[in-house]
């Protein structure tokens, strides 16, 4: 992997990123399976695929457009409304994993990111689990 670039340089940039996000909030639209993380979302997900797209831009090494836009992140201060457990996080993870399974993100980028995602989404939880 060509450590020059950064992560969204390697994942194709804007366009492959902005595919990511859309299959991502199509599958969340879609699967029974993340009824539950679907639900914490507004009916239109216009605003969300373009808030995590924004997001991930600058996570990923891209502008930083959330930031130019609404300021820090402050993720978890903004999750905080929500209750977020193992298994909401698990299902916004079985989103992405799909996502960038259908966009076709290769190895070793793949594991790299998803597992950068992970730590991102368990960072999140917010509800103490037995």
């Amino acid at each position: 992997m060509d450590t020059n670039k950064t992560p969204y340089e390697l994942l194709g940039g804007e366009e492959v990123l902005r595919r990511i996000v859309k299959r991502f909030y199509q599958i969340m639209d879609t699967m029974p399976e993340v009824k539950g993380v679907r639900e914490m979302h507004p009916g239109n997900l216009q605003g969300s695929e373009d808030k995590l797209f924004m997001f991930l831009s600058g996570w990923l090494g891209g502008p930083s457009l959330f930031i130019e836009k609404y300021g820090h992140p402050r993720m978890r201060a903004r999750h905080m409304p929500f209750k977020i457990g193992k298994s909401e996080r698990d299902q916004w993870m079985l989103c992405m994993v799909q996502a960038f399974e259908d966009e076709n993100v290769q190895e070793p980028l793949r594991s790299e990111l998803l597992h950068s995602l992970l730590r991102l989404a368990d960072h999140m939880r917010n509800q103490e689990e037995p």
